[in-house]
């Protein structure tokens, strides 16, 4: 589906295409402001990996299945050349939340970046109908994106903090013996705890932003497959647990660490901890620190929210150092239906609106078998008079 704006520079905004990679990472490189740090290696991976799968995701992307939105972007075009490119993918099960993750523009076009941006982002809200609430998250720091998010009505909604464990206080921690005896590996019969713990550890509205369900917490067997086969090369992957708590016979903490396979590239950690059991800080941090001391000398990247602060001050009292400071945003869309011409309804005659409702034969009068039955209680001694008929008194005996 191609987009002509009306615009005096007339940009087209279509689907990605092979041959828009190369302009695509020119893009890229004239880039200053991406969404966070980590966003231009992110993305150079993914072009990589398209270029490298090109007609296995664009067959994919024809059908539902897992992957149909792993490399959902889109470019702006004038004249044959990319002037702007969009990536986004949903964030649920659902696709009820959609997430931008990228957007690039070109620095030297003479419309100005925003315009760019503004149309790009005017087209993905026009265009993918089933998404109901938009969120990314940006970099504090950098304004010019962020105030192209805010003109386009992304308001805040959390403010996140990225710390960073260096790998000697990841050796520290790891000595110490975590004290977890209800630690259990994830599979997917465990994803309705794992719903129930991301609904109790997040502010309601989050979690009406991310609409998540049990859907959510289970893993595919695509997924899956590839997690065994990094793990078998020792190419990365995940390792992943959670804490049961047999009284309650729910899950109270869960830990998730994802080991890149990029030696330039921290390890990235993922905590979700029920809001009455913060002393488990500690004790999941060290069991994830005995995971990486295992294999590699590298640092721990963790993220705390501003909903967290016990988070926060067991992380500053560890030492860790915090390296990025992000902006959670969020939009909601309201998609207007589209209404019927005012011809077509003036062509429609009330005769046949009405026809369906007109009797297929004449009624004929008859009694009502009702009355006769009503008769019946109220004379008793006299069925056959009519109960309508008053009673003259004639015909009785002196």
């Amino acid at each position: 589906m191609n987009l002509f704006l009306p615009e005096e520079n007339n940009l087209t905004i279509r689907s990605i295409q092979n041959r828009d990679l190369p302009a695509i990472e020119s893009l890229l490189s004239k880039s200053h402001e991406l969404h966070h740090s980590g966003s231009a290696i992110a993305l150079a991976k993914e072009i990589e990996n398209f270029r490298a799968f090109y007609s296995a995701i664009k067959l994919l992307s024809f059908f539902p299945n897992p992957a149909q939105h792993r490399f959902c972007i889109y470019v702006a075009e004038q004249e044959e050349k990319v002037v702007g490119a969009i990536k986004v993918a949903p964030a649920n099960s659902s696709r009820s939340t959609w997430q931008v993750e990228h957007i690039l523009v070109d620095p030297n076009y003479p419309v100005s970046g925003k315009r760019i941006g503004s149309q790009l982002l005017r087209y993905c809200f026009e265009t993918i109908w089933e998404a109901r609430t938009w969120i990314l998250e940006v970099n504090i720091h950098h304004k010019n994106i962020l105030s192209l998010y805010r003109r386009n009505g992304f308001q805040p909604l959390a403010q996140f903090t990225y710390w960073s464990i260096p790998c000697e206080k990841l050796k520290e921690l790891g000595e110490r013996e975590p004290k977890l005896p209800n630690l259990l590996p994830i599979n997917n019969a465990d994803a309705q705890l794992l719903y129930q713990l991301d609904t109790v550890s997040m502010p309601p509205l989050l979690r009406q932003v991310f609409d998540r369900h049990v859907k959510d917490f289970q893993r595919n067997i695509f997924d899956m497959v590839i997690n065994r086969i990094q793990q078998w090369l020792g190419n990365g992957g995940q390792s992943q647990g959670y804490v049961f708590e047999p009284q309650r016979k729910a899950a109270i903490a869960y830990y998730q660490l994802t080991q890149s396979p990029d030696s330039s590239l921290p390890n990235a950690g993922k905590l979700t901890v029920h809001p009455a059991y913060t002393w488990l800080y500690p004790e999941l941090l060290s069991k994830m620190a005995q995971l990486v001391s295992k294999r590699e000398n590298k640092s721990l990247l963790l993220a705390s929210a501003d909903y967290q602060p016990e988070r926060e001050e067991y992380l500053e009292e560890i030492g860790a150092e915090r390296v990025e400071h992000t902006l959670l945003l969020s939009r909601s869309v309201w998609h207007k239906l589209r209404e019927a011409p005012s011809s077509s309804l003036e062509k429609l005659q009330l005769s046949g609106v009405l026809q369906g409702l007109r009797p297929g034969r004449t009624p004929i009068p008859s009694r009502l078998p009702w009355l006769n039955s009503c008769g019946n209680d109220f004379y008793p001694e006299n069925g056959n008079q009519d109960p309508l008929t008053p009673d003259t008194g004639e015909g009785e005996e002196d």
